[in-house]
């Protein structure tokens, strides 16, 4: 079985980041990716101040930047009580007041380009896991993975001190490792699709969620479409397929309406993605030789945009734990270096879901109810409070406890 110092699986932004960060502090890194390129229809495009500022640390922000993207400098939501601001990004004390709106993938090239540029980084695409390769003790001491083209053909295997499971949502080594999942219940679901951009729209893009009594939409802007996510009931997407796209195309012209003709060319659910919405967690985020991160960990909902950030916040705190141990060679990693990880992280988490199963239930409640989706009058009172829009901007710029990466 070929060694290397450590393995991580999954090249979305938590397994990226972290990859690299261990690569440029010497560690000998191997990221599986399971697809052969990273140009695939993502969701989560928001790059938050608080990765900008750490982009920026590393000498990398300025040459990030100059690639396509759009600064949100709000959030907005559109109610029957009219057009509420809750976050004011401007009002951040950061050289980034803003959320960039950059699709992943761009991100995660400019990222991997970066981290083929050190010798200690190496990259394997087509590479998907297959299984944990543990000792009689049941110590997890590599990978099994197949793959085809340059890697070679059949099942390869790939023993490290330490395996880093960064494989999203639908993770197959956090099946592999029989740990624990705690569900923490969603009451819906959300319909992804594209709609043009026009040279005569805003150049920048807000964040805005434009809401009716039963449902609401989001929109993020993008190089030449707008992307929308449009909320199902839990379970929905039967009898909306069923009930084909013309109530959606009614809820945009009543809501969105300034998009105009374009709202007819959504004519098929060809058009669009179902992302089934979950709010997850392991109770425990690794075993001995297995670590487990970002939504391979936890799995956040798309309600403030925070699961990239939360990954991200992961790969940072993983590498300030992790250098030491994986650069002196401790096989495996010591359990208590991956509890600590786990034991830095869980408080933002928790604190993350609950508000996001919080407003999840809110949401349900009043669907159930038939009762308009957010408080408008009430949220208008509340945002107009002296600096209200400022700590909402740096929450959600931050996140809860956010960790601070340490350079060598």
């Amino acid at each position: 079985m070929e060694q290397t110092g450590c393995v991580v699986v999954g090249g979305g932004p938590g397994g990226m980041m972290l990859a690299y960060l261990l690569a440029r502090h010497g560690v000998q890194v191997t990221l599986l990716e399971a697809h052969r390129d990273f140009d695939r229809d993502f969701r989560g495009d928001s790059l938050h101040p608080y990765t900008l500022e750490l982009l920026d640390g590393l000498g990398l922000a300025d040459e990030l930047l100059r690639l396509d993207h759009f600064p949100a400098r709000r959030f907005r939501m559109h109610t029957p009580a009219g057009t509420i601001v809750t976050s004011d990004y401007g009002r951040l004390e950061s050289k980034y007041p803003y959320v960039a709106l950059m699709p992943q993938a761009r991100f995660l090239d400019f990222l991997v380009e970066r981290a083929l540029a050190l010798p200690t980084f190496r990259l394997i695409t087509g590479a998907r896991a297959r299984e944990l390769i543990t000792d009689p003790t049941g110590v997890v001491r590599g990978v099994a993975w197949s793959g085809s083209g340059v890697a070679g053909d059949g099942e390869q295997r790939l023993g490290a001190p330490l395996i880093i499971a960064a494989d999203g949502r639908n993770s197959k080594l956090r099946r592999l490792s029989g740990l624990p999942q705690t569900k923490l219940g969603v009451g819906s679901d959300l319909l992804w699709f594209r709609l043009p951009r026009r040279p005569e729209d805003p150049p920048e893009a807000d964040v805005d969620l434009y809401f009716g009594r039963r449902n609401y939409v989001g929109l993020l802007g993008g190089d030449h479409d707008w992307q929308l996510g449009y909320t199902l009931p839990k379970g929905g997407y039967p009898a909306a397929r069923a009930a084909g796209v013309e109530p959606i195309r009614a809820f945009l012209r009543d809501h969105v309406g300034w998009l105009g003709e374009r709202i007819e060319q959504l004519t098929d659910f060809s058009q669009t993605t179902l992302l089934s919405v979950e709010i997850s967690r392991l109770d425990r985020w690794h075993r001995p030789g297995l670590l487990l991160i970002g939504d391979a960990a936890h799995v956040i909902s798309p309600v403030g945009g925070n699961g990239i950030l939360m990954a991200i916040q992961d790969a940072v705190t993983a590498s300030n734990l992790l250098r030491g141990p994986l650069l002196a060679g401790d096989d495996p990693v010591p359990d208590a270096v991956l509890a600590q990880i786990q034991a830095e992280r869980m408080p933002a988490i928790r604190e993350v879901q609950a508000q996001q199963a919080d407003i999840e239930g809110r949401a349900k409640q009043a669907r159930e109810r038939g009762r308009p989706l957010i408080p408008g009058r009430l949220l208008k009172i509340v945002t107009a409070l002296p600096g209200a829009r400022a700590r909402s901007a740096r929450s959600n710029a931050y996140g809860p406890y956010p960790p601070r990466l340490v350079l060598p």
